[in-house]
């Protein structure tokens, strides 16, 4: 189906407007719902939201491709894998948040209502096929996380990192904006489609203008994706988020800005891709080098995924760089896989973890899993899983990232990234070295196990193991779901 000028279709934003129903629905039971526990019962609302929308999403799957609101969204398989990725990593944040939420006393409507609206926001940025629609999607989903970075208001780590993200955010929302600007200025216009049109058709390979919007485009998408050298917000405030919202924001926003990323890139500017992806080359090679060399430096849990997240945003650059309907369909399958085996690593942080920030760092771990057997073998398959160790999902991730990247001829590159696997290889084990093999200093205090964790403890084990033993399914989706740049 083609742009037809003037329609709106309400069904192709079908998932969002269920995610607002659902969390103005919190918004107003928060107000009338006064006693607290009662309160706690809300995250089921968001909850519902959530299944509703997947609902929604699945029956969108293998459709006709079709355009609205003056095109400047669509309906196809990649916006509905990716639609129903954000939908899973805001339903499983939900449900590791309830036990958080009541023990800190947060206040659990507007918690659950910014997540509902942050998820919308990336369902947003991954079916936009316009500069503008991009932006704005990615700001409902920035103005929600600023406030959720420093939720805990008692917490000086989540003040802090409330107001780095946000300052450093709105720097990385400036650079995308001008570079919309000067793109805008080089083709007249914020449609993806049509610049790439005008690109060809005008000869603007070699434009000033043009060359120097696409740079600003990278800048804005690698602050999101915490590329080197933009990523040094990445840290402070993974530490000191919500242990949750950590969680969502290492998977949530770096899938949303790599959706954004292989649609505005691969969909509308191939004819610029020796330029961009020179700049994406060197950037894998010094995101993945430099997070795993730092991680290995780390005593704290959550920055030492902080930065395994930011080596991860590197094993995928080599994806994107590569290209093709390999490199393209091995970086949807890595961003499936590492969505769910973050989530649940991050489940059991939220488990292990106390009030007041204790029991994060890694001497911490010092025997739970000798006395907490099934947490342990849970961290213990996520952090091999992390590692790239078969027959896991996270190998065959990597398996297949490496495998395009050596087909489209970056060896170089490949070797790069097999050695930073290896690094990796080292403070992963140490995780579980320190939970079974090492004698804890103090009394382990019991873990409480909330109904809640422990389902999403099971879908992210159920997950991390089928999709390495089982693969091809999975891959057959994301195949299904990049034939629209090919």
């Amino acid at each position: 189906m083609g742009i037809e000028a003037g329609t709106v279709m309400l069904g192709i934003i079908g998932p969002e407007v269920v995610l607002v129903v659902a969390a103005l629905g919190l918004m107003v039971a928060d107000i009338i719902i006064k006693d607290e526990r009662e309160r706690q019962f809300l995250v089921w609302i968001g909850v519902a939201g959530i299944l509703g929308s997947l609902a929604v999403s699945a029956s969108l799957w293998g459709r006709e491709v079709a355009y609205g609101f003056y095109g400047m969204v669509v309906v196809d398989n990649f916006s509905t894998f990716f639609t129903l990725l954000f939908l899973v990593a805001g339903g499983l944040t939900l449900l590791m948040s309830h036990r958080y939420v009541q023990e800190r006393k947060l206040s659990p409507g507007e918690y659950y209502t910014l997540t509902l609206f942050a998820t919308c926001g990336m369902v947003l940025m991954g079916k936009s096929t316009d500069l503008i629609m991009i932006f704005l999607g990615l700001e409902v989903l920035s103005v929600s996380l600023y406030v959720l970075v420093g939720y805990v208001r008692g917490s000086d780590k989540g003040v802090e990192a409330s107001l780095k993200y946000f300052l450093l955010g709105a720097f990385s929302s400036g650079f995308l904006l001008y570079g919309i600007a000067l793109l805008y200025g080089a083709t007249g216009s914020t449609r993806l489609a049509e610049i790439g049109a005008a690109i060809a058709q005008k000869g603007l390979l070699g434009e000033p203008m043009l060359l120097a919007g696409m740079g600003l485009l990278l800048t804005g998408f690698g602050f999101k994706i915490a590329m080197v050298p933009f990523h040094m917000w990445a840290p402070d405030v993974y530490e000191g988020a919500p242990s949750p919202i950590t969680g969502f924001m290492s998977v949530g926003v770096k899938a949303a800005a790599f959706a954004a990323l292989l649609r505005v890139f691969a969909g509308s500017l191939p004819g610029l891709g020796i330029q961009w992806k020179e700049v994406l080359w060197l950037g894998s090679i010094l995101t993945m080098t430099l997070g795993n060399v730092t991680a290995l430096m780390q005593t704290n849990i959550k920055r030492m995924l902080a930065y395994s997240s930011i080596a991860h945003a590197g094993y995928i650059l080599i994806g994107v760089v590569a290209g093709g309907e390999t490199g393209t369909t091995a970086v949807l399958y890595y961003l499936l896989v590492y969505t769910l085996m973050n989530l649940g690593a991050f489940a059991v942080v939220v488990a292990i973890e106390q009030k007041d920030e204790k029991r994060l760092e890694l001497l911490d771990y010092a025997g739970m899993g000798t006395r907490h057997p099934a947490l342990g073998a849970a961290m213990a398959v996520f952090m091999f899983s992390l590692a790239g160790i078969p027959p896991l999902s996270g190998f065959m991730g990597k398996f297949y990232i490496f495998s395009a990247a050596v087909k489209e001829g970056y060896l170089g590159l490949t070797i790069i990234g097999v050695l930073n696997s290896l690094v990796s290889v080292y403070y992963y084990l140490r995780v579980t070295v320190m939970m079974f093999m090492k004698e804890p200093e103090a009394e382990i205090t019991p873990v409480l196990f909330h109904p809640s964790l422990v389902v999403v403890l099971i879908i992210a084990l159920f997950f991390t193991l089928q999709m390495g033993l089982f693969p091809s399914t999975y891959l057959h989706i994301a195949r299904e779901s990049i034939k629209i740049f090919l």
